[in-house]
């Protein structure tokens, strides 16, 4: 599944995969090394993130119901927490530096295309 940020025309992921059962959320990146440059995970039925024994540093987008991005947090690191967003429907983890690179903000709309 592409990510598309459809406010900037820009591409925040080629390649996504989904959490969405309380394993894969619970499990997430861990275990992982790295996430690759044009990966993203989105993860379902999230507020917030943790990174408790992630061994790399992530970028992180909360998003509404109506894909809206209503939250952003760049190059969290291992061992921290994100803050909470309570509208948030799903989040997407990509690789640091690529809100910045893409220019993503908040009040974006992003479509998720599952037709590649």
């Amino acid at each position: 599944m592409r990510i598309i940020n459809q406010t900037r025309q820009t591409i925040l992921a080629g390649t996504a995969t989904v959490a969405d059962t309380a394993f894969s959320r619970l499990k997430g990146l861990l275990g992982r090394e790295s996430i690759g440059a044009d990966e993203a995970l989105i993860i379902t039925q999230c507020r917030s993130i943790h990174m408790f024994f992630m061994k790399f540093a992530i970028d992180v987008i909360f998003v509404d119901r109506k894909h809206k991005v209503i939250g952003l947090v760049e190059n969290i690191r291992p061992f921290q927490m994100s803050p909470y967003f309570w509208r948030t429907s799903y989040v997407i983890e990509l690789p640091p530096e690529k809100i910045r690179k893409t220019g993503t903000r908040t009040g974006d709309v992003l479509v998720l295309d599952s037709s590649s």
